[in-house]
């Protein structure tokens, strides 16, 4: 996967992010806002055929989804390893 980072002045971050099988999403990032995936058709480029608005928590909640392991499996893991270390270190 590919992503490209482009600033768009007083919109925020676009973020092109190409998978290994050809597909292309959008994401504009505001800091102080939502975020929006942007979806185009093959045959317009320029003009987004679907624009959905996430307000920041929405966004986490998708961020969660997409992950390949979920934050409380990943966090469980790393209490794990902090634990051997500590019973290692005595």
């Amino acid at each position: 996967m590919s992503i490209d980072r482009t600033t768009v002045p007083g919109k925020g971050v676009l973020h092109h992010v190409v998978a290994r099988a050809g597909g292309h999403l959008y994401l504009l990032v505001d800091p102080r806002g939502p975020r929006h995936m942007l979806c185009y058709d093959d045959s317009d480029l320029e003009v987004p055929a679907r624009a959905i608005a996430l307000a920041p928590d929405e966004a986490d909640q998708v961020a969660e989804i997409l992950h390949s392991q979920p934050i409380a499996d990943r966090l469980a893991s790393l209490e794990r390893q902090v634990r051997d270390l500590i019973r290692g270190a005595r």
